[in-house]
């Protein structure tokens, strides 16, 4: 395994990564967000931002409201805005022990992506896989895009954890993904406007 827990990837590009928004972004649409980048190549990259959350609307609901079967045991937690693009469709991040052959991403070694009915199936079941969130939209950006953005400062980037990935503590995920990098965001405050 890797020290980076991602599968083989080309060098240079962040699959498997986390960006962590700089104070001085610019973008509100990002601002204190903690995006797990699920794939990344020259012409794109792709994300789900881990720590936005669509007001008022839970699990049971989207279970609900697609038909999904659920148990007594089925997990009750927010929905994720996963990012401005495609925003009416879903994306299930879980961990491995969750997989369909031709529809999951190997984000990590212990991170799949997958937008399939089955994986909504899967959490609502008496045997969900053992960490998992919805997500409704992504981040995106075309060729060169986020190469930009990392250029200008917008991004910090922290190796993909999967307790803060899937962590309920929506609200600090910001701060906590700072903290991996042993940085809080005084330290970024103060250090912004300064070449």
């Amino acid at each position: 395994m890797s020290s980076n827990d991602s599968p083989s990837r080309p060098p240079g590009f962040l699959g498997g990564k986390l960006l962590i928004a700089s104070p001085g972004i610019g973008d509100p649409r990002f601002d204190r967000s903690v995006i797990l980048m699920c794939d990344h190549s020259a012409e794109h990259a792709m994300g789900i931002v881990l720590n936005k959350q669509v007001e008022g609307l839970r699990l049971p609901e989207v279970f609900e409201q697609l038909g999904v079967e659920t148990t007594d045991e089925t997990i009750d937690r927010p929905v994720l805005l996963g990012g401005p693009v495609e925003r009416q469709r879903g994306f299930v991040l879980h961990t491995n022990d969750f997989q369909t052959v031709d529809s999951t991403l190997a984000v990590t070694d212990h991170i799949g992506l997958s937008s399939t009915k089955d994986a909504l199936d899967a959490m609502a079941s008496s045997t969900p896989p053992r960490r998992s969130m919805l997500a409704l939209g992504y981040a995106g950006w075309g060729s060169g895009q986020l190469e930009d953005e990392l250029a200008a400062n917008a991004w910090l980037v922290a190796d993909a954890d999967e307790t803060l990935v899937f962590s309920d503590d929506i609200d600090g995920k910001w701060e906590n993904a700072l903290g991996t990098l042993g940085v809080t965001p005084e330290h970024l405050s103060g250090a912004s406007g300064t070449a």
